[in-house]
């Protein structure tokens, strides 16, 4: 849970720091939902700009930023790189999620959800360029869990209120530094007053 509970922060946070990503988000939901009622985990199947922001905050924010080691099984070469037999290989896709010979797009450190519009990327380990869960037999087994409950508590948040931040701090203000780590949670976690949004 902790690592579900890490993403889930560092998506309120992109979302609190960037208002218009969070305004489009809520009126995806208001369609889909309406005011009068909370989120049902059935809700969120199909919602395009809460995927965009999820698979976004696992761009920037992947919880674990280095995968689990592997182990070569016979030497081989991979982008030009001897790889020799029984030598252990560390991904990590906390710079694979930055690296503009991966990414088209020329604000990489920036919060841009609308990067995966039209986009047939996903994080279940099938696409190299997005691995917040790893791939193959070393992903993570709570993948699935792990990205439904994160996609659920965002929606559920976002949906039922809206949210201050304390000693009126402007979202630009918003710190955004990482805590170094095997995860890599928010060195400071994030403290915002919620507001009541829902009509019921």
């Amino acid at each position: 849970m902790d690592t579900s509970a890490t993403a889930i922060e560092w998506a309120m946070a992109e979302l609190i720091k960037h208002p218009s990503a969070m305004k489009k988000l809520q009126e995806e939901l208001e369609k889909a939902v309406g005011l009068n009622r909370a989120v049902d985990e059935s809700d969120v199947e199909g919602l395009v700009y809460l995927d965009m922001v999820i698979k976004e905050t696992m761009r920037l924010h992947p919880v674990a930023p280095l995968l689990l080691p592997h182990e070569a099984t016979e030497d081989c070469t991979v982008n030009g790189f001897h790889i020799p037999y029984k030598s252990r290989v560390i991904v990590n896709v906390w710079s694979i999620g930055r690296d503009p010979k991966v990414w088209t797009t020329h604000d990489l450190e920036e919060f841009v959800p609308e990067r995966f519009l039209g986009s047939s990327l996903d994080v279940k380990g099938r696409d190299f360029q997005l691995l917040p869960f790893g791939t193959g037999h070393r992903g993570c087994p709570g993948m699935q869990l792990g990205f439904t409950v994160v996609r659920f508590v965002v929606a559920q948040l976002m949906h039922c209120f809206d949210w201050d931040l304390p000693g009126g701090i402007s979202p630009s203000e918003l710190d955004m530094t990482e805590e170094f780590g095997l995860t890599t949670p928010r060195a400071k976690h994030l403290v915002v007053t919620p507001r009541y949004r829902l009509s019921e």
